[in-house]
């Protein structure tokens, strides 16, 4: 047998995961209207795809954008030839741009300071590469995305941490649970280097508020340890509060700014996760310098570089884009909550994000993983829903699902909404009340009307209040 090296031959990649084992039922039998009307409906992508045709109507009127028609091609040969890894100047100065104008211009980012690089996989394991030795360990808060164990682990060697958050507080980070999990790392010889957050979160749809950034970039500067913010989610946030970057709060709290670092990526904001264009954004000289020259092993091609830059100078575009998307997340998500709320499903409140934090610790059999495990090969096998599973995240709390809503059409959507319903009305026997965390409570109002807002489905714990007679009965 041919010798192999030991990451060849391991598990590091982290697919033997439920995350993962949900998108292989997908590709062995997916939903074709048509074609497969009982193949499996894709939930567990967190892909943008509701501003595709607002897109698709710019590239009509902008064909030099493209090297491959006769307003472009004159492009072509200076595009074709070697571009270095430092990017396109105007490139980088459209990205450096565009993320400010997310931000609502309360911030400039500095395009000499843009390191592009193969999506925000990349872009994340570049960040490790710089400021982790094998065998140190980052802090990452709980529930989180199930890619960074490959991502942030597989090759680097690095380890991660769970700083462990909770329903009773709606799984907000606060300082008891990032010093508890400094002191675990500590206790197990680890090397804490840095803490990695995702805000907007990944999966919850939440957004951190000044006061919690504030914090946490009080807590890493006192440990002087790194701060890796994630904001692929940036635009994604469609109703108030508005989403705040932790390149603003550093211009409000004393810290070290060698310890900051953003991962971007245009995958979710803007809907294009093909295109690989990844972003590591760095106030740390070092860290910039060092990145630029990994990034050789995961460049954007120049022709992606053309056409984005071509979209992300043109500022009505741009404004006209950010406006769009919220509006059309906004409508997607208020109706699918609403829908889900009409059969007794509720979902932790969020305002951002591609997807919910769906609740269904009242359909456990048990309130285990192993339970909550029962129920996703349910979903999978018989509902034919690719959702994905809590544990999948790190969740530390069995129940709680993400489901993606912006994924698919109109149309299929109804499709998705149809099963569940079908699937909770069918074991509405087998649904029992939960208590839930001492803190928390639902408090369903019985004089609301259904067709009210859906902020008024939403409790003051943050945990949207199912209205429905089927609901009411049962709690």
């Amino acid at each position: 047998m041919v010798s192999m090296s030991k990451i060849a031959t391991g598990n590091g990649h982290g697919e033997n995961s439920p995350y993962f084992d949900g998108w292989k039922a997908y590709e062995v039998n997916p939903f074709h209207a048509i074609d497969r009307p009982d193949g499996v409906i894709q939930m567990g992508l967190a892909e943008n795809q509701l501003c595709f045709e607002f897109i698709k109507k710019w590239l009509m009127e902008h064909p030099e954008a493209s090297l491959c028609t006769p307003e472009g091609v004159y492009k072509f040969k200076e595009t074709a030839l070697f571009q270095d890894y430092h990017g396109m100047p105007e490139f980088r100065q459209a990205v450096a741009k565009f993320m400010g104008k997310v931000r609502g211009d309360r911030v400039k980012f500095d395009p000499d300071r843009i390191v592009m690089s193969g999506g925000a996989t990349g872009a994340h394991e570049m960040v490790a590469f710089c400021l982790a030795d094998p065998g140190e360990a980052l802090l990452v808060p709980t529930p989180y995305y199930p890619g960074f164990d490959r991502d942030l682990r597989w090759r680097t060697g690095i380890e991660l941490v769970p700083v462990i958050c909770e329903s009773c507080n709606n799984f907000q980070i606060t300082r008891n649970a990032l010093e508890a999990a400094y002191e675990k790392a500590e206790e197990a010889n680890l090397r804490v280097k840095g803490l990695l957050i995702t805000n907007p979160s990944n999966p919850l749809g939440t957004i951190m508020d000044r006061g919690t950034l504030r914090s946490i970039v009080r807590f890493v500067n006192e440990k002087n340890i790194h701060l890796i913010g994630d904001e692929i989610y940036a635009a994604t946030v469609f109703k108030d509060p508005d989403f705040v970057s932790i390149s603003e709060v550093i211009d409000e709290v004393e810290c070290n700014r060698d310890l900051i670092h953003i991962v971007y990526s245009l995958s979710k904001d803007m809907g294009f996760p093909g295109f690989r264009v990844g972003i590591v954004y760095s106030y740390n000289d070092a860290v910039v310098n060092c990145a630029r020259k990994m990034s050789s092993y995961g460049l954007v091609s120049s022709q992606t570089q053309h056409l984005v830059a071509t979209m992300l100078n043109d500022d009505d575009f741009v404004d006209n884009f950010i406006v769009e998307s919220k509006e059309q997340l906004f409508k997607r998500h208020k109706y699918f909550t609403w829908s889900l709320s009409q059969v007794g499903i509720g979902s932790l409140r969020s305002n951002g994000g591609l997807f919910i934090w769906m609740d269904l610790r009242k359909v456990l059999k048990e309130m285990t993983f192993e339970g909550e495990m029962d129920l996703w090969r349910v979903i999978i096998n018989e509902v034919k829903l690719n959702v994905s599973p809590g544990s999948s995240f790190h969740c530390q709390e069995p129940g709680w699902f993400r489901v993606c809503f912006a994924n698919m059409e109109d149309s299929t959507l109804e499709v998705a909404l149809s099963r569940i319903r079908t699937f909770i009305l069918n074991n509405n026997d087998a649904i029992v009340p939960r208590k839930l965390c001492r803190r928390s409570s639902l408090k369903p109002s019985l004089s609301r009307s259904l067709s009210r807002r859906m902020d008024d489905f939403v409790s003051p714990t943050g945990i949207t209040s199912p209205q429905s007679p089927l609901v009411r009965a049962r709690t």
